[in-house]
């Protein structure tokens, strides 16, 4: 599946994302979109990967029992995607409202083909899915989010470092190779789907002035009850 055939949604809301890997920012920067779209007087709902109730016990479980394998960590992604989109994402677009996704099927995309699922049967996964309006990618080097991760926690986790991967024993190199992969893939994501790319290397209110910009222009013709069509 590629972005740019994906469903144009008719819904009046609006759909914004985030993507970018771990360390990257990209939940601080929506985060603080969020607040100000808030302070707007836009009625905005927000969303996250990895959330919903109906899969958030198995995927406890099988990270603590270290049992997740390539495939089913693809396909219990699929499915907390899967329910969060058709009970939390489209019924706020259909009220008219401003949807946030801390990531979106983009994550999938990355992060499954990086521990060795098939390109093309992971977009053929996501094919029911709706493009979102604006999907943002901050970009990052590993070694920078590497090191904002470590100032935050003592430690990396173990399928954030993709240690079930086995390329390397040491927490820190498997998450510099891991992530290193992620990044590769994101780069095939951006030019296929057109997100557009933040530099996460900027200051915050840098980056936080550049994504208003854009999500700004993307509200000028924005009205809760009608969709545009040539949105």
């Amino acid at each position: 599946m590629s972005d740019m055939s994906a469903a144009k949604h008719p819904y009046p809301g609006r759909l914004v994302i985030v993507e970018g890997i771990d360390g990257s920012g990209k939940s601080t920067q929506l985060q603080l979109l969020h607040k100000w779209l808030i302070s707007e007087g836009y009625t905005v709902f927000f969303t996250e990967w990895n959330s919903s109730k109906l899969v958030r016990e198995t995927t406890k479980q099988g990270k603590k029992n270290k049992t997740l394998t390539p495939l089913t960590f693809s396909l219990i992604h699929a499915t907390d995607f899967a329910d969060r989109l058709f009970y939390q994402i489209i019924p706020p677009l259909k009220a008219g409202m401003i949807v946030l996704a801390d990531r979106y099927f983009y994550t999938a995309f990355a992060r499954d083909v990086a521990r060795g699922c098939p390109r093309p049967w992971v977009r053929k996964v996501y094919e029911f899915a709706v493009r979102p309006d604006i999907a943002f990618y901050f970009k990052v080097p590993v070694d920078v989010s590497l090191g904002r991760i470590l100032s935050g926690r003592s430690k990396i986790k173990y399928y954030e470092a993709g240690m079930d991967m086995n390329m390397s024993s040491d927490v820190v190199e498997s998450f510099s190779k891991f992530q290193g992969r992620i990044l590769e893939e994101y780069d095939k994501v951006v030019e296929e789907c057109g997100l557009v790319v933040m530099d996460a290397t900027a200051e915050i209110d840098e980056q936080q002035e550049a994504v208003r910009e854009v999500v700004g222009k993307m509200l000028a013709d924005y009205r809760p009850g009608v969709r545009n069509a040539q949105a």
